[in-house]
């Protein structure tokens, strides 16, 4: 996904002279066809996230248009002052572009996981954040943060990201994608869980004969409520699914939908738990451990639903 967002910020640089591109010290390689079309348009900010922030709202208010980069966790709860003071205070349009979300770095330690990152920011007034499912996501992801007119939170993974869209689609903020037909069962995802439903879906095909609808949620905030009026309205289960703590992200902001209602559907949310994961070893070994392998979501979405 970061060669992908690297490959679409150099392609829309073009269109939109007032793009700059801010780097937290990371990807200095990656960016650079970005650095040789245009080399006064890439600041290298250091180690130094929270300036960084601060530097692309001043930019922003001189009418440029900011796009920082820079890793998960060090982007989120290390510039959490700037980004509530000074991008969603004055709603200025930067896109925060956060690589490695989630366990993409798991081998690295707590310090390198972002689990929580959308259950903080969510709470951000005008802050939109986008969750892409794969590179291609991630490119359109992108050209539509930089219409929108605030602060937008990009949460991308690392690399090697199977293919979860098929071909080019309309993007749009706030609109999800239905990436599987089912019946009886919906999960709802976001990021790269998505790819985590498909394979999940796949199972409870295979392995327990039922038949799950998959609707991927690249817009965690502003959410797709057309979209879940109409999953609440024909699904027996919704099953949520992210990279994220179940607590604050899209699971939660469903299940603050849902109690809305007057009646709904039984909501089951699966993501990572309420503690930090601190043995060594490698995402899928994480997954493995915290029952996110498809085969153990797979699982998990039987037996709630039989016991409905």
């Amino acid at each position: 996904m970061r060669n992908a967002f690297a490959r679409e910020i150099t392609r829309l640089a073009e269109a939109h002279p007032e793009l700059v591109l801010l780097s937290g010290d990371t990807g200095n390689r990656l960016f650079d066809d970005f650095k040789a079309a245009y080399p006064s348009r890439f600041l290298n900010c250091g180690i130094a996230e929270a300036n960084m922030i601060s530097l692309s709202a001043g930019m922003a208010m001189s009418g440029l248009k900011p796009v920082t980069y820079a890793i998960a966790p060090f982007t989120t709860y290390r510039c959490l002052e700037q980004i509530r003071v000074d991008l969603c205070y004055y709603n200025l349009p930067v896109v925060i572009v956060a690589v490695g979300a989630g366990l993409s770095y798991a081998a690295l330690g707590p310090t390198h996981h972002s689990c929580e990152d959308l259950a903080v920011l969510r709470a951000m007034p005008n802050l939109t954040l986008l969750c892409p499912a794969d590179p291609l996501e991630t490119g359109l992801a992108l050209a539509a943060a930089l219409t929108a007119p605030g602060p937008v939170y990009l949460r991308l993974g690392k690399k090697g990201e199977p293919a979860v869209h098929a071909a080019p689609f309309d993007f749009q903020i706030g609109v999800a994608q239905r990436l599987k037909a089912g019946k009886r069962v919906a999960i709802l995802s976001t990021g790269t869980a998505s790819h985590l439903a498909l394979n999940a879906a796949e199972s409870l095909s295979q392995h327990h004969l039922i038949d799950a609808e998959v609707v991927h949620f690249g817009t965690v905030k502003p959410l797709d409520t057309h979209c879940l009026e109409e999953l609440n309205a024909n699904f027996e289960l919704l099953v949520s699914l992210e990279e994220h703590s179940t607590i604050g992200g899209l699971g939660s902001a469903v299940a603050e939908w849902l109690s809305s209602r007057g009646q709904h559907a039984p909501l089951l949310r699966l993501g990572t738990p309420d503690r930090f994961f601190s043995e060594t070893g490698n995402r899928k070994y994480v997954f493995e451990q915290w029952e996110l392998s498809p085969e153990a979501i797979a699982l998990n979405i039987f037996q709630a639903f039989q016991a409905l």
